[in-house]
């Protein structure tokens, strides 16, 4: 594989995690997760990962059923914790090196989040599993992953969900809805396109980060993204 970036900051969804179970971890689906990510850092990628933890809690979800908003996003940070330690485990357990760092102080579950320790773990061939968002309420854990590429200088955001790219419409529920290849964030504000909150979309937008949304879920798909092939949609 010849890699087309060097330094990546790779978004996970939480609910991704959860497979076929409809709540909490799915070993295969971690384990597939981790194949990939440690086949990729094995390469020479450096490679920071930030997941969400819908699969556990989501504060927003908390909050429209009467939980305070801010605990809410408090919960929510802790369910990504339990996912990063998670993949942390799946990581190491096939022969590749991770570290988890937390936005908020949790030692020693998690090391606390500094870039500098996170360019650090990257820079020694370790996975930077970066938990807790951003430690704050009403961020979302996109707007931590935008925040997290734009302060490790990653060369790129990639953001692996379920569906392959982004679309005119949501092409689960739209089958005329068309795929983009590659689209400008002009594009994306013009035509109302939700890829991430509006916060996390004008952080990338302001840093001249590139994204590319691509479907994490079929195996080999990370590789392929980084190798240059013409896999889900590129947002510059």
């Amino acid at each position: 594989m010849k890699p087309e970036y060097k330094r990546i900051l790779l978004k996970l969804s939480g609910e991704s995690l959860m497979g076929q179970q409809g709540y909490g971890i799915d070993p295969q689906r971690l384990n597939s997760y981790a194949e990939q990510i440690a086949r990729v850092a094995q390469s020479g990628i450096e490679v920071a990962i930030v997941i969400g933890g819908g699969n556990i809690f989501r504060g927003l979800s908390g909050a429209a059923k009467g939980f305070d908003r801010v605990k809410g996003d408090q919960m929510g940070m802790l369910a990504t914790v339990i996912n990063s330690l998670a993949l942390s485990s799946a990581l190491e357990g096939i022969g590749q090196p991770a570290r988890v760092l937390t936005a908020v102080g949790m030692f020693p579950i998690g090391e606390p989040y500094s870039p500098m320790c996170a360019q650090e773990t990257l820079g020694q061939g370790k996975v930077a599993i970066i938990a807790g968002g951003t430690g704050n309420p009403f961020f979302t854990t996109d707007t931590a992953s935008a925040l997290r590429a734009v302060e490790l200088r990653a060369d790129v955001m990639l953001k692996g969900t379920r569906v392959d790219g982004i679309y005119t419409a949501d092409p689960e529920k739209d089958p005329t809805a068309v795929k983009f290849d590659k689209i400008t964030y002009d594009e994306i504000y013009n035509k109302g396109l939700r890829i991430m909150d509006l916060t996390a979309t004008t952080l990338c937008r302001e840093n001249g980060m590139k994204i590319v949304v691509f479907d994490m879920d079929t195996p080999g798909n990370l590789e392929k993204v980084l190798a240059g092939e013409n896999i889900g949609t590129l947002v510059y």
